[in-house]
C-alpha cells in the first residue's frame, strides 16, 4: 500500500489564543457512464479504462469534532470513512468528525459510485481544513483501499485503475445523451476485478490500437469514431463475460442511427449512445425503450458531461436522476 504525502495544517491562529472550531467542508465528483473502452495494454500493468464523465454526482459534507473519531452517514459507506481518515491522517491532525455522503449514483451499476464517494469525501475533508488536493495527490489518498475510476480528472482521460494512476489525458467531448438498459443486480467492483479473466496477447495489441483511435477521435471530436471504439470495446467484453440484452441494444443502435454502444465492463449497464442535439432524440429515445421492453429490466436516459459543464462544483447543479426526452 502507498502512503499519502504528509501536508501541514494551516496555521493562521494567534500564539496563546484558543483554536477557532473549524467549519464543515463540502465536495463533490461525478460518476462515469462505464467505460469508452476498458482492456489491458501489451506491458506489465497494462490494464486501463477510458472514463466516460457522467452528469450525476456524489457528494460529502465533512464536520470536523476534535479529537474524536471519524463516524459516517450513511454507515455502510466504511470505504469513504477510510479515505476521510487518511486524509486526517497527512494534514496531521488528531481531529475526527461526521461524514455524510450522499448522491444520486445507484450503487454497483457500473457507473464508479464508489471511486465518487471517496473522491468527494477527499474533497469535503480538505475544504473543512482549508486544503484543496490535486488530482494526482487525490490518487495517492485512493490508492491501496480500491481499484478507482479516474473521476478526479475533469475530462475524459485513460486512467490505470489497479494501480490508481493516471495513464493519459484525452481531452471534452460535447455532451452526449445515453439511453441505458439496466440488466438488474449489482457487481461487486473489487470482486470483479479479482476475478478478471485474463486477456491474452492478440487483444492487448487491439486494445492499443483502439485507444489510439479513441485518442484522435476525442481530440478531433469524432463522435462517430468515439461510438465505434466505444462498440468494439464492448464487443470485446461479451466474448469474456456474457451481458443479457447486448444482441438487441446493437440491433437498436443500427436502427436508430446511433453512434455506438457503451458499457459497463464492470456494472449491469448498457447503453446507445446518441447526440445530445440530435433533432429526432426524442423518437430514437422511445424506440430504444419499447425495443428493451421485452427484455425487463429498466431503462434510462442520462447526459454526458461536455464542454461548459462544471465539473466539480462544491454544491453539485440539479441535474434529474434521468432525463425527460
Amino acid at each position: 500500500m502507498a502512503f499519502a504525502p504528509v501536508y501541514s495544517a494551516p496555521t493562521d491562529t494567534v500564539a496563546g489564543a484558543a483554536a477557532v472550531p473549524l467549519g464543515s467542508g463540502s465536495g463533490s465528483a461525478f460518476g462515469t457512464f462505464g467505460e469508452l473502452l476498458q482492456g489491458a495494454l501489451p506491458h506489465p500493468q497494462g490494464d486501463f479504462l477510458v472514463t466516460f464523465p457522467l452528469a450525476r454526482w456524489a457528494t460529502a459534507v465533512f464536520h470536523p469534532e476534535p479529537g474524536g473519531r471519524v463516524r459516517v452517514r450513511p454507515a455502510h459507506k466504511a470505504k469513504s470513512r477510510r479515505v476521510a481518515e487518511a486524509v486526517l491522517a497527512a494534514l496531521g491532525t488528531a481531529d475526527g468528525g461526521l461524514l455524510e455522503v450522499a448522491g444520486d449514483l445507484p450503487e454497483g451499476k457500473g457507473l464508479a459510485s464508489s471511486s465518487a464517494d471517496l473522491v468527494a469525501t477527499v474533497r469535503a475533508v480538505g475544504a473543512a481544513h482549508g486544503r484543496a488536493f490535486t488530482p494526482a495527490e487525490t490518487e495517492d489518498f485512493l490508492r491501496g483501499i480500491e481499484p478507482a475510476d479516474g473521476v478526479m480528472y475533469d475530462e475524459i482521460v485513460a486512467f490505470h485503475h489497479r494501480e490508481v494512476r493516471l495513464g493519459r489525458r484525452l481531452g471534452v467531448l460535447p455532451p452526449l445523451t445515453v439511453v441505458a438498459h439496466d440488466e438488474g443486480g449489482q457487481v461487486d467492483t473489487v470482486a470483479h476485478n479479482r476475478g478478471a479473466r485474463a486477456i491474452d496477447a492478440a487483444d492487448r495489441e487491439e486494445y492499443a490500437r483502439l485507444l489510439a483511435r479513441l485518442t484522435d477521435a476525442v481530440a478531433c471530436g469524432d463522435l462517430a469514431e468515439v461510438g465505434a471504439v466505444a462498440t468494439r470495446s464492448a464487443e470485446m467484453n461479451a466474448q469474456r463475460r456474457r451481458r443479457a440484452g447486448f444482441a438487441e441494444l446493437h440491433a437498436l443502435c443500427r436502427e436508430v442511427d446511433g453512434l455506438g454502444l457503451v458499457l459497463a465492463h464492470s456494472g449491469t449497464m448498457l447503453g446507445v449512445l446518441l447526440e445530445a442535439d440530435d433533432p429526432a432524440l426524442a423518437g430514437k429515445t422511445e424506440h430504444i425503450r419499447a425495443g428493451c421492453a421485452p427484455l425487463g429490466g429498466e431503462v434510462s436516459v442520462h447526459r454526458s458531461l461536455g464542454a461548459d459543464d462544471s465539473w466539480s462544483p462544491q454544491t453539485p447543479p440539479a441535474h434529474p436522476a434521468e432525463l425527460e426526452i
